[in-house]
């Protein structure tokens, strides 16, 4: 479950935005941007927090709109790693027809809980399941698996639970992605080679699966402000494993001053889609 950063990308100039102009027309701090940061929640997967602070752009396969097609055609869904449901709420509502059977996992009680509410009025059963768990279904349940941004991928469960003829139909994050901002913070560091499409398609046929699909795309993210920073860290820990705003103070103030001369910090997110059939 990684980022989904707004998309708008207006060029503005972090030093005249407005997440970093106070009331009375001042530059806000970095101490005040950071406290703003860790004040916001993070339930959920929407991002919305970060609408004006930070972008990123789109891949062009455009997953949610493959996925809800995908949905339309199903008899018996699966989200796995469902996050707080917005997503899969917002594909169930577009597809013109409606699935038997639709159930989530998720890893995370605050976001499990939110996924309950978001997705008790389409009859979904949510999970809560570890990442790299079994998945609680039994063999051949479902025709369609989905995942947006999973953590860990368990390619053989995705095949057991998937009946011949099924589908996984998934956009993960590839190996490397914002390693611009990893490095900044912790110094240079190995991209290792466990999130990598080609290691993914490895791992797909290992399980059994035929992939049937498979693209890779790098994107554009822009952090306008360091609260934005802050909270994306936050929100997916990984890009900087064990991230204290204290820990980090000193990388934190040089990228606040960097962002605040040169109007944003700019690195890049690494997607890749898979479609993968169980054969019949």
């Amino acid at each position: 479950m990684d980022q989904s950063l707004p998309t708008t990308r207006d060029g503005r100039r972090a030093a005249g935005h407005p997440a970093v102009i106070d009331t009375a027309g001042v530059t806000r701090s970095f101490d005040a941007l950071v406290a703003e940061a860790l004040a916001a929640p993070i339930e959920g997967w929407n991002f919305d927090w970060l609408d004006g602070r930070a972008t990123e752009e789109r891949p062009p396969w455009r997953y949610s709109r493959r996925a809800t097609r995908a949905i339309a055609e199903a008899d018996r869904v699966l989200d796995v790693q469902t996050g707080g449901g917005e997503l899969l709420a917002e594909m169930l509502a577009d597809a013109p027809t409606d699935p038997a059977m639709v159930a989530a996992t998720e890893s995370w009680a605050p976001n499990a809980a939110r996924a309950c509410r978001t997705l008790a009025p389409f009859g979904v059963r949510v999970s809560v399941v570890e990442d790299a768990s079994a998945l609680p279904f039994d063999d051949a349940t479902f025709d369609l698996v989905l995942s947006r941004h999973p953590v860990v991928t368990r390619w053989d469960e995705v095949s057991r639970v998937l009946r011949p003829g099924g589908r996984y139909v998934a956009q993960h994050v590839g190996a490397g992605s914002n390693r611009e901002l990893t490095d900044f913070l912790m110094g240079e560091q190995p991209v290792a080679s466990l999130r990598s499409p080609e290691r993914a398609e490895v791992d797909a046929r290992r399980a059994g699966l035929d992939v049937r699909d498979l693209r890779r795309a790098t994107l554009v993210v822009e952090f306008f402000d360091i609260g934005s920073v802050v909270y994306f860290l936050r929100l997916v820990p990984w890009t900087v494993p064990g991230f204290v705003v204290d820990r980090y103070r000193d990388r934190l103030s040089d990228l606040h001053r960097s962002i605040e001369t040169e109007g944003a910090f700019r690195c890049h997110a690494q997607r890749f889609f898979i479609e993968a059939v169980r054969p019949g």
